[in-house]
C-alpha cells in the first residue's frame, strides 16, 4: 500500500496540532506509525514528530498529504512542485493544491520560494520567479498553478513568547460566556495599542447590531483616535447609520428614547434616496445631509472602507458593492493594503462585531498570523468562526455595545 513520511515541528503538543493530525488521517480511512518523535522539555522548547502514513491508493495518500498539510505536516521527501498551466480561464487544472491560511514556500528549480499573500481555499500562481495565492476567478488560461503532492511547505503557527503568550492561551481558550470582560476589553485594547504602534492597520468587520445598539458614536470615537484603519460592513451598517444622523432613529426607533418614531419604518429607505440624490458619500456630506456618524467619520479620516451588497439591500446605497466576485477583490486589497487610501501595511489585527457570514468571509481571506477577535452575543456566531478554518480567533461572548463602549474608554 502507498505510504509516505510527514514531519511536523514546533509546539505541536500544547497547540494540539499533533492530534489533529492524527485525527485527520483516521478520519480519511488512512493509518498512521508515529517512526519519531520528541517532546520539548522546557515550555520553550519544540517537538518533532516523523509519521508514516499509509492509504489504498494513490489519489487517497494525496489527498491525505494534501489535509495534513493545512495543520503543517509537511511531506519528507524532498522534491520541486508540480507545475501546471492553467487550460481555461477562471478555474484550476484538476488536482491543483488548495492553499491554507498559514505561511507556505514552495520549491522552484531546487529553491523554496515564499508565498505571499496567504489565503484559505485559493490556488497558488507562480510567475517572474514569484508565488501567491491566487483566487479561483482570477484564474487565466496559461498561468502556471501549483498542483497537490510534493514540493510545498506549510510552518504552522509559533507560539507566543512569555506574557503575550499567557494572554493568548487566556483569550483563545474554549469559548464561554462566563470570562470576565473587563479583563478581556483591557487586553484587546493593549494589543490594538501595539499593532497601531508597530505601524500595522486594523480592521473592523461589523453587522448593523452595531447602530441598532447605540454603539456608532463609540466607533466614531475610535475612528478618530486613529484605532481604525477599514471598515467592512454591508448595506444595512451604512443605511442605519445615516439613518440615525438624520433622523435619530435606527429601524424607525429614536435611539436615545427606545421608543417608535411615528412613520419611522420609513426612515431608512428615505435616508438611503437622499444619499442616492447625491451619488455618493462625500457629496452628501457636502451638501449637509448629515454631519457625523460611522460613515461621516470615515470618509473625513480617509479610512478604508468596503459595503458589501446582498439579495436583500434597499437601495442600495450608491457606494455599496453589489458584484460579489467584486467584494473579495476589494477586501483583499484591504487586507493587504492596496486599496487607494492604503499605504502598504498589512492588517495587523481584526475585529469582528455582530456579523456572521461578514466575519466568516473575513476570516477567509486573512493570513494565519492576523489576530482576528470575534464579537456576538450569540455563541453560534462566534464558533461558527472558529471552526471555519481561523484558527486564529479569540471570541468575546457578550453584548457588543457594551464591548464597542469599553474599548472606546481604553483607547478613546
Amino acid at each position: 500500500m502507498p505510504s509516505e513520511s510527514v514531519i511536523l515541528e514546533g509546539h505541536i503538543i500544547d497547540t494540539r496540532l499533533l492530534p489533529a493530525v492524527l485525527d485527520e488521517i483516521l478520519a480519511h480511512d488512512g493509518t498512521f506509525e508515529i517512526a519519531d518523535l520528541k517532546v520539548g522539555v522546557k515550555p520553550e522548547d519544540t517537538s518533532f514528530a516523523k509519521i508514516r502514513i499509509t492509504a489504498a491508493t494513490e489519489e487517497e495518500l494525496a489527498d491525505l498529504i494534501d489535509r495534513v498539510q493545512s495543520h503543517g505536516a509537511n511531506p519528507e521527501t524532498i522534491a520541486d512542485a508540480e507545475l501546471k498551466p492553467a487550460d481555461i480561464d477562471g478555474a484550476f487544472p484538476p488536482g491543483f493544491y488548495s492553499s491554507t491560511n498559514l505561511e507556505t514556500h514552495i520549491r522552484v528549480e531546487g529553491k523554496w520560494v515564499p508565498v505571499a499573500h496567504t489565503e484559505m481555499d485559493c490556488g497558488v500562481v507562480f510567475a517572474d520567479g514569484q508565488a501567491r495565492t491566487i483566487a479561483m476567478t482570477d484564474v487565466r488560461k496559461g498561468d502556471l498553478i501549483v498542483m497537490a503532492g510534493l514540493g510545498i511547505r506549510v510552518t504552522p503557527l509559533a507560539r507566543p513568547e512569555g506574557e503575550a503568550r499567557n494572554e493568548f492561551e487566556f483569550m483563545s481558550s474554549d469559548v464561554s460566556s462566563e470570562k470576565p470582560k473587563a479583563l478581556i476589553v483591557d487586553q484587546i485594547a493593549k494589543q490594538m495599542r501595539e499593532v497601531r504602534a508597530s505601524g500595522k492597520r486594523i480592521l473592523w468587520v461589523a453587522g448593523p447590531a452595531l447602530v441598532h445598539t447605540g454603539s456608532g458614536p463609540d466607533l466614531c470615537a475610535l475612528i478618530r483616535a486613529g484605532y481604525v484603519s477599514a471598515l467592512f460592513a454591508g448595506n444595512g451598517v451604512a443605511a442605519h447609520d445615516i439613518e440615525s444622523n438624520i433622523f435619530g432613529t435606527s429601524l424607525g426607533v429614536y435611539l436615545e428614547h427606545g421608543i417608535p418614531a411615528e412613520h419611522g419604518h420609513e426612515h431608512h429607505i428615505r435616508a438611503i434616496n437622499e444619499i442616492r440624490r447625491h451619488g455618493s458619500f462625500k457629496n452628501a456630506i457636502d451638501a449637509g445631509v448629515f454631519a457625523d456618524g460611522i460613515v461621516y467619520n470615515l470618509v473625513q479620516h480617509n479610512c478604508d472602507f468596503l459595503f458589501g451588497g446582498s439579495v436583500r439591500d434597499d437601495g442600495p446605497l450608491p457606494e455599496v458593492v453589489s458584484d460579489m466576485v467584486e467584494v473579495q477583490r476589494r477586501l483583499r486589497d484591504i487586507i493587504w493594503g492596496d486599496s487607494p487610501n492604503g499605504d502598504g501595511q498589512l492588517i495587523g489585527y481584526c475585529i469582528v462585531v455582530g456579523t456572521m457570514l461578514h466575519g466568516i468571509a473575513t476570516g477567509n481571506c486573512l493570513p494565519a498570523n492576523v489576530p482576528l477577535v470575534c464579537v456576538d452575543i450569540n455563541q453560534a456566531t462566534v464558533t461558527k468562526l472558529m471552526d471555519r478554518g481561523s484558527f486564529q480567533s479569540i471570541g468575546v461572548i457578550t453584548d457588543l455595545g457594551l464591548f464597542v463602549r469599553g474599548l472606546a474608554e481604553r483607547l478613546a
